[in-house]
């Protein structure tokens, strides 16, 4: 026997003296947990072919599935009058926390869904555009029954709440919240010279395409909350669930949403409106400039009301939701 078969016999044997100990160990802890638990659920644990217990309450997760396969996830809380909250790009549903918990404690039905491609529903590769963002919508609404709805729409979710009244009528409408929302149109045309180029939307697919994960942090670290204005006061968690939100999407429907929320022309869906209408925007938005978006979209609606928030950024829905919250409430119970 070579100096060679004796290291590797020696390495063998501490090996399995690991294993012995490991084992030793792991049996003695197995043996503490299984005489903490009740007789029957120490026996349904050991006994081959036990029947296991079956945990209680509604493990599975609410969706739909629309006419082209889409499975949409939403949440639905609360009894009373519905509230139906759409989530900007590229966010979920998650983003409305504020609002869902402060509408529930008033007395509210407060439903809020995943977009397609986004959050926790389907990510397919087709059907990121405003037309299937208002099926989506209405698929959702029919099949909760929804009457007399508050339909309220951030951003992009403003977009999907124009069109969807727009194409699928107002029978189950109450009325109509756009909060920084996209509409009437956010690209530069000659019928909207006060938009923005087409170039910046494309500098954002560009980004997404590449490297979306960084990103996904620049936007909320920086504009879109105006956590880069002098004075502000960034929170690092509310940037964290921005991304975190962001990063659960498929990168193509939010690749195609950026064509969908910047070039979608909103102009004959808003003159369609005849239910109350309460236009929310602040003055120092980045994402969505003010004077081409609410004041806009205000006077494209019969009878709308417009409400300017002096230094309020694009994601004022989080970071001032107390000042946001109080006029929601008050419209909707006016």
């Amino acid at each position: 026997m070579n100096r060679t078969d004796l290291t590797d016999r020696s390495a063998d044997t501490a090996a399995l003296s690991t294993v012995s100990r490991r084992n030793v160990l792991l049996g003695g802890a197995a043996g503490l947990i299984a005489s903490a638990l009740p007789f029957g659920a120490e026996s349904q644990s050991l006994i081959p072919g036990a029947k296991r217990p079956q945990p209680t309450g509604d493990t599975t997760m609410s969706s739909i599935t629309t006419q082209d396969g889409v499975t949409i996830f939403y949440k639905d809380w609360g009894r009373g009058q519905p509230i139906v909250f759409s989530h900007g790009w590229p966010l979920s549903a998650d983003d409305w926390d504020a609002q869902m918990m402060f509408f529930l404690s008033h007395g509210y039905r407060v439903i809020a869904h995943d977009r397609r491609g986004h959050g926790r529903s389907s990510q397919v590769s087709e059907g990121h555009d405003m037309d299937h963002y208002a099926d989506d919508l209405a698929a959702l609404t029919a099949h909760l029954n929804l009457k007399d709805a508050i339909h309220v729409g951030h951003s992009t979710g403003g977009g999907e709440v124009t069109r969807y009244i727009a194409k699928h009528g107002e029978s189950r409408v109450a009325k109509a919240v756009l909060i920084s929302s996209v509409p009437p149109i956010m690209v530069k045309t000659p019928a909207n010279p006060g938009g923005l180029p087409k170039s910046v939307f494309d500098g954002f697919q560009a980004q997404v395409a590449t490297n979306r994960a960084q990103f996904y942090i620049d936007l909320p670290a920086g504009p879109f909350y105006g956590y880069n204005r002098s004075g502000s006061k960034p929170s690092q968690g509310v940037i964290e669930n921005w991304w975190r939100q962001g990063m659960m999407g498929g990168i193509k429907a939010q690749y195609d949403g950026i064509v969908a929320f910047s070039q979608t022309d909103f102009v004959p869906d808003l003159k369609k409106f005849t239910v109350p209408t309460l236009v929310m925007h602040g003055d120092d938005d980045q994402i969505v400039p003010y004077a081409d978006a609410g004041p806009l979209s205000a006077k494209l609606v019969k009878g709308a009301i417009l409400k300017t928030y002096k230094g309020f950024p694009h994601g004022m829905p989080t970071t001032n939701a107390d000042t946001i919250n109080a006029d929601l409430l008050e419209f909707i119970k006016a």
